[in-house]
Protein backbone atom coordinates (compact mmCIF):
# COMPACT_ATOMS: atom_id res chain seq x y z
CA UNK A 1 0.00 0.00 0.00
CA UNK A 2 2.64 2.54 1.01
CA UNK A 3 4.63 1.76 -2.14
CA UNK A 4 1.69 2.64 -4.37
CA UNK A 5 1.11 5.93 -2.49
CA UNK A 6 4.82 6.82 -2.80
CA UNK A 7 4.70 6.07 -6.52
CA UNK A 8 1.57 8.21 -7.06
CA UNK A 9 3.07 11.18 -5.15
CA UNK A 10 6.13 11.32 -7.44
CA UNK A 11 4.08 10.88 -10.60
CA UNK A 12 1.54 13.54 -9.65
CA UNK A 13 4.07 16.23 -8.65
CA UNK A 14 6.78 15.49 -11.25
CA UNK A 15 6.61 18.93 -13.04
CA UNK A 16 6.84 20.79 -9.74
CA UNK A 17 9.81 19.05 -8.22
CA UNK A 18 11.71 19.35 -11.50
CA UNK A 19 11.43 23.15 -11.20
CA UNK A 20 12.98 22.90 -7.75
CA UNK A 21 15.59 20.22 -8.39
CA UNK A 22 17.01 21.64 -11.64
CA UNK A 23 18.08 25.05 -10.18
CA UNK A 24 19.55 23.25 -7.17
CA UNK A 25 21.66 21.09 -9.45
CA UNK A 26 22.93 24.17 -11.31
CA UNK A 27 23.68 26.07 -8.08
CA UNK A 28 25.63 23.23 -6.46
CA UNK A 29 27.43 22.44 -9.72
CA UNK A 30 31.24 22.74 -9.26
CA UNK A 31 31.52 24.75 -12.52
CA UNK A 32 30.00 28.24 -12.57
CA UNK A 33 29.14 29.41 -16.13
CA UNK A 34 30.04 33.03 -15.26
CA UNK A 35 32.96 32.90 -12.85
CA UNK A 36 33.87 36.60 -12.81
CA UNK A 37 33.64 39.89 -14.66
CA UNK A 38 35.94 42.88 -15.21
CA UNK A 39 35.17 46.45 -16.17
CA UNK A 40 37.37 48.84 -18.14
CA UNK A 41 36.88 52.33 -19.56
CA UNK A 42 37.15 52.29 -23.34
CA UNK A 43 37.37 54.94 -26.03
CA UNK A 44 35.54 54.60 -29.30
CA UNK A 45 37.27 55.22 -32.59
CA UNK A 46 36.64 58.41 -34.57
CA UNK A 47 33.17 58.76 -36.06
CA UNK A 48 32.34 61.82 -38.16
CA UNK A 49 31.30 62.93 -41.64
CA UNK A 50 33.26 65.46 -43.68
CA UNK A 51 31.93 66.86 -46.96
CA UNK A 52 29.44 63.99 -47.12
CA UNK A 53 32.09 61.29 -46.73
CA UNK A 54 31.87 58.93 -43.74
CA UNK A 55 34.97 58.47 -41.59
CA UNK A 56 35.59 56.09 -38.70
CA UNK A 57 33.47 53.34 -37.16
CA UNK A 58 29.69 53.42 -37.51
CA UNK A 59 28.74 51.10 -34.61
CA UNK A 60 29.13 51.18 -30.86
CA UNK A 61 27.46 48.25 -29.06
CA UNK A 62 29.25 44.91 -28.53
CA UNK A 63 28.06 41.57 -27.11
CA UNK A 64 30.41 38.98 -28.57
CA UNK A 65 32.81 36.22 -27.61
CA UNK A 66 36.43 37.37 -27.26
CA UNK A 67 38.98 35.82 -29.56
CA UNK A 68 42.67 36.43 -30.14
CA UNK A 69 44.17 38.11 -33.18
CA UNK A 70 44.84 34.70 -34.76
CA UNK A 71 41.94 32.76 -33.26
CA UNK A 72 38.86 34.62 -34.50
CA UNK A 73 36.93 33.32 -37.49
CA UNK A 74 33.37 34.67 -37.67
CA UNK A 75 31.35 37.89 -37.18
CA UNK A 76 30.31 36.43 -33.80
CA UNK A 77 33.77 37.16 -32.43
CA UNK A 78 35.27 40.31 -30.92
CA UNK A 79 39.01 40.46 -31.61
CA UNK A 80 40.97 41.29 -28.46
CA UNK A 81 44.56 42.33 -29.02
CA UNK A 82 47.44 44.57 -28.04
CA UNK A 83 48.15 47.56 -30.23
CA UNK A 84 51.72 46.49 -30.98
CA UNK A 85 50.47 43.14 -32.36
CA UNK A 86 47.91 44.64 -34.74
CA UNK A 87 49.00 45.38 -38.31
CA UNK A 88 47.31 47.32 -41.10
CA UNK A 89 46.54 44.07 -42.94
CA UNK A 90 45.07 42.56 -39.77
CA UNK A 91 42.84 45.59 -39.31
CA UNK A 92 41.58 45.54 -42.89
CA UNK A 93 40.67 41.86 -42.56
CA UNK A 94 39.02 42.36 -39.17
CA UNK A 95 36.87 45.29 -40.27
CA UNK A 96 35.45 43.18 -43.12
CA UNK A 97 34.84 39.86 -41.38
CA UNK A 98 34.94 40.17 -37.56
CA UNK A 99 32.21 41.47 -35.27
CA UNK A 100 34.21 44.04 -33.25
CA UNK A 101 37.72 45.05 -32.23
CA UNK A 102 39.07 45.94 -28.79
CA UNK A 103 42.67 47.22 -28.66
CA UNK A 104 44.78 47.61 -25.53
CA UNK A 105 47.25 50.51 -25.71
CA UNK A 106 50.89 50.22 -24.54
CA UNK A 107 51.62 50.98 -20.90
CA UNK A 108 53.53 54.15 -21.85
CA UNK A 109 52.61 55.26 -25.34
CA UNK A 110 55.10 58.15 -25.30
CA UNK A 111 58.11 55.83 -24.86
CA UNK A 112 57.74 53.78 -28.02
CA UNK A 113 60.81 53.31 -30.19
CA UNK A 114 60.99 54.72 -33.72
CA UNK A 115 59.82 51.49 -35.36
CA UNK A 116 56.84 51.17 -33.02
CA UNK A 117 55.90 54.80 -33.55
CA UNK A 118 55.97 54.39 -37.32
CA UNK A 119 53.84 51.24 -37.02
CA UNK A 120 51.23 53.06 -34.94
CA UNK A 121 51.14 56.08 -37.25
CA UNK A 122 50.43 53.88 -40.27
CA UNK A 123 47.77 51.96 -38.36
CA UNK A 124 45.99 55.13 -37.20
CA UNK A 125 45.94 56.51 -40.71
CA UNK A 126 44.46 53.27 -42.08
CA UNK A 127 41.73 53.37 -39.43
CA UNK A 128 40.37 56.86 -40.05
CA UNK A 129 40.69 57.32 -43.81
CA UNK A 130 37.53 55.38 -44.58
CA UNK A 131 34.33 54.01 -43.11
CA UNK A 132 34.49 51.05 -40.70
CA UNK A 133 31.23 49.20 -40.09
CA UNK A 134 32.22 47.34 -36.89
CA UNK A 135 32.67 48.94 -33.45
CA UNK A 136 36.32 49.64 -32.59
CA UNK A 137 37.43 50.57 -29.07
CA UNK A 138 40.72 51.44 -27.40
CA UNK A 139 41.45 50.64 -23.77
CA UNK A 140 44.36 52.00 -21.77
CA UNK A 141 46.91 49.55 -20.43
CA UNK A 142 45.72 47.41 -17.53
CA UNK A 143 47.49 44.43 -15.98
CA UNK A 144 44.13 42.70 -15.61
CA UNK A 145 43.26 43.24 -19.27
CA UNK A 146 46.71 42.01 -20.26
CA UNK A 147 46.05 38.77 -18.34
CA UNK A 148 42.75 38.33 -20.18
CA UNK A 149 44.45 38.81 -23.56
CA UNK A 150 47.12 36.29 -22.58
CA UNK A 151 44.51 33.74 -21.52
CA UNK A 152 42.55 34.17 -24.75
CA UNK A 153 45.76 33.63 -26.73
CA UNK A 154 46.94 30.70 -24.56
CA UNK A 155 43.62 28.88 -24.97
CA UNK A 156 44.12 28.90 -28.72
CA UNK A 157 47.70 27.69 -28.42
CA UNK A 158 46.65 24.85 -26.10
CA UNK A 159 44.05 23.62 -28.55
CA UNK A 160 46.45 23.78 -31.45
CA UNK A 161 49.03 21.69 -29.60
CA UNK A 162 46.63 18.87 -28.68
CA UNK A 163 47.89 15.41 -29.61
CA UNK A 164 44.50 13.95 -30.54
CA UNK A 165 41.00 14.95 -31.54
CA UNK A 166 39.66 13.72 -28.18
CA UNK A 167 42.15 15.89 -26.29
CA UNK A 168 41.31 18.89 -28.49
CA UNK A 169 37.61 18.36 -27.76
CA UNK A 170 38.26 18.08 -24.03
CA UNK A 171 40.35 21.29 -24.05
CA UNK A 172 37.65 23.15 -25.95
CA UNK A 173 35.09 22.08 -23.34
CA UNK A 174 37.23 22.70 -20.26
CA UNK A 175 38.76 26.03 -21.40
CA UNK A 176 37.49 29.33 -20.02
CA UNK A 177 36.27 31.96 -22.49
CA UNK A 178 35.39 35.65 -22.29
CA UNK A 179 32.39 37.63 -23.41
CA UNK A 180 32.95 41.27 -24.40
CA UNK A 181 29.98 43.55 -23.70
CA UNK A 182 29.71 47.28 -24.41
CA UNK A 183 26.30 48.75 -23.83
CA UNK A 184 25.77 51.87 -25.90
CA UNK A 185 23.02 54.28 -26.73
CA UNK A 186 22.01 55.02 -30.29
CA UNK A 187 24.53 56.87 -32.45
CA UNK A 188 22.65 60.09 -32.98
CA UNK A 189 24.02 63.10 -34.83
CA UNK A 190 24.95 66.05 -32.62
CA UNK A 191 22.31 68.49 -33.75
CA UNK A 192 23.68 71.39 -31.69
CA UNK A 193 27.33 71.03 -32.75
CA UNK A 194 29.27 74.19 -33.50
CA UNK A 195 32.90 75.05 -34.11
CA UNK A 196 34.01 78.22 -32.33
CA UNK A 197 36.79 80.56 -33.46
CA UNK A 198 38.08 83.39 -31.26
CA UNK A 199 39.68 86.57 -32.56
CA UNK A 200 40.90 89.90 -31.22
CA UNK A 201 43.45 92.49 -32.27
CA UNK A 202 46.04 95.03 -31.20
CA UNK A 203 45.61 98.33 -33.05
CA UNK A 204 48.71 99.79 -34.67
CA UNK A 205 49.70 103.44 -34.76
CA UNK A 206 50.91 105.45 -37.70
CA UNK A 207 50.83 109.06 -38.91
CA UNK A 208 51.21 108.08 -42.55
CA UNK A 209 47.60 107.11 -43.24
CA UNK A 210 46.45 103.49 -43.59
CA UNK A 211 47.83 101.02 -41.10
CA UNK A 212 48.74 97.59 -42.56
CA UNK A 213 47.66 94.41 -40.78
CA UNK A 214 49.37 91.17 -39.84
CA UNK A 215 47.19 88.18 -38.92
CA UNK A 216 48.49 85.36 -36.72
CA UNK A 217 46.43 82.15 -36.78
CA UNK A 218 46.51 78.76 -35.03
CA UNK A 219 43.85 76.07 -34.78
CA UNK A 220 43.36 74.77 -31.26
CA UNK A 221 41.88 71.31 -31.86
CA UNK A 222 43.68 67.97 -32.15
CA UNK A 223 43.10 64.65 -33.84
CA UNK A 224 43.86 60.94 -33.38
CA UNK A 225 42.33 57.51 -33.88
CA UNK A 226 40.04 58.09 -30.87
CA UNK A 227 38.62 61.50 -29.86
CA UNK A 228 39.06 60.90 -26.12
CA UNK A 229 42.76 60.08 -26.62
CA UNK A 230 43.63 63.04 -28.89
CA UNK A 231 45.66 65.43 -26.74
CA UNK A 232 47.59 67.12 -29.56
CA UNK A 233 50.50 68.41 -27.48
CA UNK A 234 52.54 69.38 -30.54
CA UNK A 235 49.82 69.38 -33.20
CA UNK A 236 48.52 71.85 -32.54
CA UNK A 237 49.14 72.63 -28.89
CA UNK A 238 52.52 74.12 -29.78
CA UNK A 239 50.97 76.49 -32.34
CA UNK A 240 48.36 77.68 -29.85
CA UNK A 241 50.92 78.22 -27.11
CA UNK A 242 53.22 80.24 -29.37
CA UNK A 243 50.26 82.39 -30.45
CA UNK A 244 49.24 83.00 -26.83
CA UNK A 245 52.79 84.01 -25.96
CA UNK A 246 52.87 86.38 -28.93
CA UNK A 247 49.62 87.89 -27.66
CA UNK A 248 51.19 88.54 -24.26
CA UNK A 249 54.48 89.88 -25.66
CA UNK A 250 53.07 92.30 -28.23
CA UNK A 251 50.34 93.44 -25.88
CA UNK A 252 53.12 94.55 -23.53
CA UNK A 253 55.08 96.21 -26.35
CA UNK A 254 52.04 98.02 -27.74
CA UNK A 255 51.00 99.37 -24.33
CA UNK A 256 54.33 99.85 -22.55
CA UNK A 257 54.64 103.37 -21.19
CA UNK A 258 57.78 105.43 -21.52
CA UNK A 259 58.97 103.65 -24.68
CA UNK A 260 58.04 104.20 -28.30
CA UNK A 261 57.09 100.57 -28.90
CA UNK A 262 53.63 100.98 -30.40
CA UNK A 263 54.00 99.13 -33.69
CA UNK A 264 52.93 100.44 -37.10
CA UNK A 265 50.96 97.27 -37.83
CA UNK A 266 47.58 96.12 -36.64
CA UNK A 267 47.96 92.57 -35.34
CA UNK A 268 44.97 90.26 -35.57
CA UNK A 269 45.09 87.06 -33.53
CA UNK A 270 42.82 84.15 -34.46
CA UNK A 271 42.39 80.86 -32.61
CA UNK A 272 40.40 78.84 -35.12
CA UNK A 273 38.30 75.75 -34.49
CA UNK A 274 37.85 72.76 -36.72
CA UNK A 275 41.42 72.77 -37.96
CA UNK A 276 41.42 68.99 -38.09
CA UNK A 277 38.23 68.92 -40.16
CA UNK A 278 39.54 70.90 -43.11
CA UNK A 279 39.88 74.21 -41.24
CA UNK A 280 36.16 74.86 -40.95
CA UNK A 281 36.68 77.60 -38.36
CA UNK A 282 38.97 79.64 -40.61
CA UNK A 283 36.57 79.16 -43.52
CA UNK A 284 33.62 80.56 -41.55
CA UNK A 285 35.69 83.40 -40.08
CA UNK A 286 36.90 84.49 -43.51
CA UNK A 287 33.35 84.45 -44.86
CA UNK A 288 32.24 86.73 -42.04
CA UNK A 289 35.21 89.07 -42.42
CA UNK A 290 35.42 89.37 -46.21
CA UNK A 291 31.83 88.89 -47.33
CA UNK A 292 30.20 91.25 -44.85
CA UNK A 293 29.23 94.82 -45.72
CA UNK A 294 31.20 96.20 -42.80
CA UNK A 295 34.85 96.90 -43.43
CA UNK A 296 37.40 94.54 -41.90
CA UNK A 297 41.04 95.16 -41.13
CA UNK A 298 41.81 91.71 -42.57
CA UNK A 299 40.99 93.03 -46.05
CA UNK A 300 44.22 95.06 -46.04
CA UNK A 301 46.38 92.30 -44.55
CA UNK A 302 50.10 92.31 -45.35
CA UNK A 303 50.31 88.60 -44.62
CA UNK A 304 48.67 85.84 -42.60
CA UNK A 305 51.03 83.71 -40.50
CA UNK A 306 49.63 80.32 -39.47
CA UNK A 307 51.34 78.31 -36.71
CA UNK A 308 51.15 74.51 -36.80
CA UNK A 309 53.20 71.79 -35.05
CA UNK A 310 56.33 73.71 -34.05
CA UNK A 311 58.14 71.52 -31.52
CA UNK A 312 59.08 68.45 -33.57
CA UNK A 313 62.68 69.14 -34.60
CA UNK A 314 65.34 71.81 -35.17
CA UNK A 315 63.92 72.97 -38.49
CA UNK A 316 61.25 75.56 -39.27
CA UNK A 317 59.59 75.36 -42.68
CA UNK A 318 57.70 78.24 -44.22
CA UNK A 319 54.97 76.63 -46.35
CA UNK A 320 53.46 78.78 -49.11
CA UNK A 321 50.97 78.20 -51.91
CA UNK A 322 52.65 80.84 -54.06
CA UNK A 323 56.25 82.04 -53.59
CA UNK A 324 56.19 85.58 -52.15
CA UNK A 325 57.32 88.37 -54.43
CA UNK A 326 60.63 90.00 -53.72
CA UNK A 327 60.11 93.02 -51.53
CA UNK A 328 56.71 91.89 -50.23
CA UNK A 329 55.96 91.84 -46.52
CA UNK A 330 55.94 88.03 -46.35
CA UNK A 331 59.26 87.86 -48.21
CA UNK A 332 60.78 90.37 -45.75
CA UNK A 333 59.56 88.33 -42.80
CA UNK A 334 61.03 85.15 -44.25
CA UNK A 335 64.44 86.81 -44.62
CA UNK A 336 64.18 88.19 -41.10
CA UNK A 337 63.35 84.74 -39.75
CA UNK A 338 66.39 83.21 -41.43
CA UNK A 339 68.64 86.01 -40.16
CA UNK A 340 67.32 85.77 -36.62
CA UNK A 341 67.82 81.99 -36.56
CA UNK A 342 71.41 82.34 -37.80
CA UNK A 343 72.17 84.90 -35.08
CA UNK A 344 70.42 83.39 -32.08
CA UNK A 345 70.28 79.63 -32.80
CA UNK A 346 72.66 78.56 -35.60
CA UNK A 347 71.54 74.92 -35.22
CA UNK A 348 68.02 75.83 -36.36
CA UNK A 349 67.46 75.76 -40.11
CA UNK A 350 64.77 77.83 -41.84
CA UNK A 351 63.57 76.67 -45.25
CA UNK A 352 60.79 77.57 -47.65
CA UNK A 353 58.45 74.91 -49.07
CA UNK A 354 56.21 75.64 -52.03
CA UNK A 355 53.03 73.58 -52.54
CA UNK A 356 50.33 74.58 -54.99
CA UNK A 357 46.72 74.31 -53.95
CA UNK A 358 44.91 71.50 -55.72
CA UNK A 359 41.27 72.56 -55.79
CA UNK A 360 40.30 69.01 -56.75
CA UNK A 361 41.39 67.75 -53.33
CA UNK A 362 38.70 67.59 -50.66
CA UNK A 363 41.19 68.20 -47.84
CA UNK A 364 43.57 71.16 -47.67
CA UNK A 365 47.15 70.53 -46.62
CA UNK A 366 47.79 73.60 -44.45
CA UNK A 367 45.64 76.28 -42.84
CA UNK A 368 47.17 79.11 -44.86
CA UNK A 369 45.55 77.60 -47.96
CA UNK A 370 42.15 78.75 -46.68
CA UNK A 371 43.46 82.32 -46.83
CA UNK A 372 45.32 81.88 -50.10
CA UNK A 373 42.10 80.72 -51.78
CA UNK A 374 40.63 84.10 -50.82
CA UNK A 375 43.67 85.80 -52.40
CA UNK A 376 45.27 86.82 -49.12
CA UNK A 377 49.07 86.45 -48.79
CA UNK A 378 49.55 83.66 -46.27
CA UNK A 379 52.00 81.02 -45.10
CA UNK A 380 52.32 78.36 -42.43
CA UNK A 381 55.29 77.94 -40.09
CA UNK A 382 55.82 74.34 -39.03
CA UNK A 383 58.52 71.92 -37.95
CA UNK A 384 57.05 69.40 -40.40
CA UNK A 385 58.20 69.53 -44.00
CA UNK A 386 55.26 67.66 -45.50
CA UNK A 387 51.54 68.25 -44.90
CA UNK A 388 51.03 64.47 -45.12
CA UNK A 389 53.28 63.83 -42.12
CA UNK A 390 51.31 61.42 -39.95
CA UNK A 391 52.55 63.10 -36.76
CA UNK A 392 49.87 65.75 -37.31
CA UNK A 393 47.14 63.26 -36.31
CA UNK A 394 48.08 60.71 -33.68
CA UNK A 395 47.20 59.64 -30.15
CA UNK A 396 50.95 59.47 -29.43
CA UNK A 397 51.09 63.28 -29.42
CA UNK A 398 51.05 63.71 -25.63
CA UNK A 399 52.58 66.05 -23.10
CA UNK A 400 55.23 63.47 -22.16
CA UNK A 401 56.56 63.49 -25.71
CA UNK A 402 56.58 67.28 -26.12
CA UNK A 403 60.00 68.95 -26.27
CA UNK A 404 59.40 72.09 -24.21
CA UNK A 405 62.98 73.33 -24.75
CA UNK A 406 62.41 73.18 -28.52
CA UNK A 407 59.05 74.93 -28.09
CA UNK A 408 60.66 77.77 -26.11
CA UNK A 409 63.43 78.20 -28.71
CA UNK A 410 61.00 78.34 -31.62
CA UNK A 411 58.79 80.77 -29.72
CA UNK A 412 61.76 83.11 -29.20
CA UNK A 413 62.76 82.83 -32.85
CA UNK A 414 59.31 83.64 -34.22
CA UNK A 415 58.68 86.39 -31.67
CA UNK A 416 62.02 88.12 -32.30
CA UNK A 417 61.72 87.84 -36.10
CA UNK A 418 58.18 89.25 -36.00
CA UNK A 419 59.23 92.09 -33.70
CA UNK A 420 62.15 93.01 -35.95
CA UNK A 421 59.88 93.05 -38.96
CA UNK A 422 57.19 95.15 -37.26
CA UNK A 423 59.63 97.71 -35.86
CA UNK A 424 62.02 97.68 -38.80
CA UNK A 425 65.01 96.70 -36.70
CA UNK A 426 67.91 95.25 -38.70
CA UNK A 427 70.58 95.06 -36.01
CA UNK A 428 70.15 94.00 -32.40
CA UNK A 429 67.24 92.43 -30.56
CA UNK A 430 63.85 93.94 -29.90
CA UNK A 431 62.95 91.60 -27.07
CA UNK A 432 64.94 92.06 -23.90
CA UNK A 433 64.84 91.72 -20.16
CA UNK A 434 61.62 93.66 -19.60
CA UNK A 435 59.70 92.03 -22.46
CA UNK A 436 60.84 88.54 -23.35
CA UNK A 437 59.53 85.00 -23.80
CA UNK A 438 58.42 83.59 -20.44
CA UNK A 439 59.15 79.88 -20.04
CA UNK A 440 56.89 79.51 -17.00
CA UNK A 441 54.00 81.04 -18.94
CA UNK A 442 54.59 78.53 -21.74
CA UNK A 443 54.79 75.60 -19.31
CA UNK A 444 51.52 76.68 -17.68
CA UNK A 445 49.72 76.57 -21.01
CA UNK A 446 51.35 73.24 -21.86
CA UNK A 447 50.03 71.73 -18.64
CA UNK A 448 46.55 73.09 -19.25
CA UNK A 449 46.13 72.32 -22.94
CA UNK A 450 47.71 68.87 -22.76
CA UNK A 451 45.60 67.78 -19.80
CA UNK A 452 42.48 67.35 -21.93
CA UNK A 453 41.66 65.82 -25.32
CA UNK A 454 40.76 68.45 -27.92
CA UNK A 455 39.20 66.52 -30.77
CA UNK A 456 36.69 68.78 -32.60
CA UNK A 457 33.55 66.91 -31.52
CA UNK A 458 34.55 67.19 -27.84
CA UNK A 459 34.77 70.98 -28.12
CA UNK A 460 31.57 71.49 -30.11
CA UNK A 461 29.24 71.74 -27.11
CA UNK A 462 27.70 74.97 -25.96
CA UNK A 463 29.72 76.91 -23.34
CA UNK A 464 32.78 74.68 -23.62
CA UNK A 465 35.26 75.36 -20.78
CA UNK A 466 38.34 75.48 -23.03
CA UNK A 467 36.76 78.06 -25.35
CA UNK A 468 35.81 80.17 -22.33
CA UNK A 469 39.38 80.10 -20.97
CA UNK A 470 40.90 81.05 -24.33
CA UNK A 471 38.40 83.87 -24.76
CA UNK A 472 39.14 85.20 -21.26
CA UNK A 473 42.85 85.22 -22.07
CA UNK A 474 42.18 87.21 -25.26
CA UNK A 475 40.01 89.67 -23.32
CA UNK A 476 42.91 90.23 -20.95
CA UNK A 477 45.30 91.42 -23.68
CA UNK A 478 43.36 92.26 -26.87
CA UNK A 479 40.61 94.52 -28.09
CA UNK A 480 37.25 93.70 -29.68
CA UNK A 481 37.39 90.02 -28.84
CA UNK A 482 34.65 88.06 -30.57
CA UNK A 483 33.64 84.44 -31.09
CA UNK A 484 32.54 83.16 -34.49
CA UNK A 485 30.63 79.87 -34.66
CA UNK A 486 30.63 77.54 -37.67
CA UNK A 487 27.42 75.50 -37.71
CA UNK A 488 26.78 72.66 -40.20
CA UNK A 489 24.12 73.42 -42.76
CA UNK A 490 21.00 71.33 -42.18
CA UNK A 491 20.51 70.49 -45.86
CA UNK A 492 24.08 69.96 -47.01
CA UNK A 493 26.39 69.90 -43.96
CA UNK A 494 30.14 70.28 -44.42
CA UNK A 495 30.68 68.25 -41.25
CA UNK A 496 28.71 66.16 -38.77
CA UNK A 497 29.64 64.78 -35.36
CA UNK A 498 28.17 61.79 -33.52
CA UNK A 499 27.47 61.45 -29.83
CA UNK A 500 29.18 58.32 -28.52
CA UNK A 501 32.95 58.78 -27.99
CA UNK A 502 33.53 56.50 -25.00
CA UNK A 503 32.00 53.64 -23.07
CA UNK A 504 32.57 50.91 -20.52
CA UNK A 505 33.79 47.47 -21.54
CA UNK A 506 32.54 44.58 -19.41
CA UNK A 507 34.54 41.37 -19.81
CA UNK A 508 32.76 38.29 -18.46
CA UNK A 509 34.54 35.00 -17.83
CA UNK A 510 32.33 32.30 -19.37
CA UNK A 511 32.48 28.75 -20.60
CA UNK A 512 32.41 28.23 -24.38
CA UNK A 513 29.19 27.40 -26.21
CA UNK A 514 30.20 23.73 -26.59
CA UNK A 515 30.40 23.49 -22.79
CA UNK A 516 26.80 24.72 -22.52
CA UNK A 517 25.78 22.08 -25.04
CA UNK A 518 27.54 19.26 -23.18
CA UNK A 519 26.17 20.50 -19.84
CA UNK A 520 22.64 20.63 -21.25
CA UNK A 521 22.92 17.09 -22.62
CA UNK A 522 24.24 15.83 -19.27
CA UNK A 523 21.40 17.48 -17.35
CA UNK A 524 18.79 16.10 -19.78
CA UNK A 525 20.23 12.59 -19.47
CA UNK A 526 20.38 12.88 -15.69
CA UNK A 527 16.80 14.12 -15.37
CA UNK A 528 15.66 11.50 -17.88
CA UNK A 529 17.24 8.78 -15.78
CA UNK A 530 15.58 10.15 -12.63
CA UNK A 531 12.23 10.33 -14.40
CA UNK A 532 12.49 6.75 -15.65
CA UNK A 533 13.54 5.64 -12.20
CA UNK A 534 10.46 7.22 -10.63
CA UNK A 535 8.12 6.19 -13.45
CA UNK A 536 9.24 2.56 -13.22
CA UNK A 537 9.91 2.54 -9.50
CA UNK A 538 7.40 -0.24 -8.75
CA UNK A 539 8.94 -2.51 -11.38
CA UNK A 540 12.45 -1.83 -10.11
CA UNK A 541 11.28 -2.39 -6.55
CA UNK A 542 9.66 -5.72 -7.46
CA UNK A 543 12.80 -6.77 -9.32
CA UNK A 544 14.95 -5.84 -6.34
CA UNK A 545 12.66 -7.80 -4.00
CA UNK A 546 12.75 -10.85 -6.27
CA UNK A 547 16.54 -10.78 -6.42
CA UNK A 548 16.71 -10.43 -2.64
CA UNK A 549 14.35 -13.42 -2.08
CA UNK A 550 16.27 -15.58 -4.56
CA UNK A 551 19.53 -14.83 -2.77
CA UNK A 552 18.01 -15.81 0.59
CA UNK A 553 16.68 -19.09 -0.86
CA UNK A 554 20.04 -19.95 -2.35
CA UNK A 555 21.82 -19.14 0.88
CA UNK A 556 19.50 -21.51 2.79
Amino acid sequence: MWLEEFDEIFKGFLPYYLLIVLPIFIIVSPVNPVASSSEFPAFRMQHYDLHGIAHGCRSAGINLEAKSLTGWSTPRHCVLTKLKDLTVDNFRNIKLKAGALLIMLPENISNLNVEEQHHLLLLENAMVVQEVSIPVYFAKYSSQLEIIISEVTDNLDTNDMSKSAAEALFNSIAANGYQIVVSSSSLGIKTDAKVASIHGHLPGHSTDGKIPTIAIVAHYDSFGAAPELSYGADSNGSGVIILLELVRLFSSLYTEKGRNTHGKYNIVFLLSGGGKINYQGSKKWLEDQLDSLDGSIIQEVSYVMCLDTLASNESIYMHVSKPPKEGSASSSFYKELKTTAAELYPSVTVEGVHKKINLADDILGWEHERFSIRRLPAFTLSSLKNHKDLRKSTIMDTKEGLDIDRLVINTKLIAEALARHIYGVTNGSVLGLSVDVNRKYIETWVNYLCSQPRSPQLLSDKDNALIAVLKDNFNKYLREVKVTNAVPDKRDPDFQFYQVTSGTVNVYSVKPAVFDLILTIAIVLYLGAIYLFIERFSILYSLACTLTVNRKIKSQ
